[in-house]
């Protein structure tokens, strides 16, 4: 197997229904004034670097540890379809954004592919994330896989926060 294809165990799925229209969690996923509410682990810092939601833009960001250390990524956007589709790819990166190996663990991809589809359901919004490593060793693959459990407990939280953000904005 290709190091781009995916099949159905190697891809993290997430689904979550929001209770807000589509229109509204898609802008509050692409402008820095609702990410910065709510965006990443509740105990962590985020600054937001650079936001240019369009193919080839970027969502480059900061996270600071309450040690004080801080942890760069990035969202590297491949494709927009407003309100309805996000691809992009995620890696870690130094404070100007180059690409580096993940900090938590050398098996860590350099990169991991993400779709993320807003669905519109009578008023309520479907979240669906869809993640994989991408150009990626068997062994980052394997590695990446191993995460899905502690990554649906982080995504999960932090969509918790996103739903506690979005009820506030009604």
């Amino acid at each position: 197997m290709g190091n781009n294809e995916t099949t159905n165990q190697e891809l993290l799925v997430i689904t979550r229904t929001i209770n807000a229209p589509r229109v509204l969690v898609f802008k509050v996923w692409t402008e820095a004034e609702h990410l910065k509410h709510w965006f990443g682990p509740a105990d962590l810092d985020l600054e937001i670097l650079k936001l240019d939601v369009h193919p080839g833009g970027m969502f480059h960001y900061s996270m600071r540890f309450p040690d004080g250390n801080f942890m760069w990524s990035k969202n590297t956007y491949q494709e927009v379809v407003v309100p309805e589709k996000l691809v992009y790819i995620s890696s870690f990166t130094d404070a100007e954004g180059n690409v580096i190996p993940a900090p938590i663990a050398p098996d860590f991809p350099l990169e991991v592919m993400n779709t993320l589809t807003f669905t519109e359901s009578n008023g309520q919004t479907i979240l669906t994330l869809q993640s994989a490593a991408h150009q990626a060793n068997t062994a980052q693959q394997a590695f990446y896989q191993s995460l899905f459990d502690s990554m649906q407990q982080g995504f999960g939280s932090m969509f918790d926060q996103l739903e506690v953000y979005l009820a506030a904005q009604n």
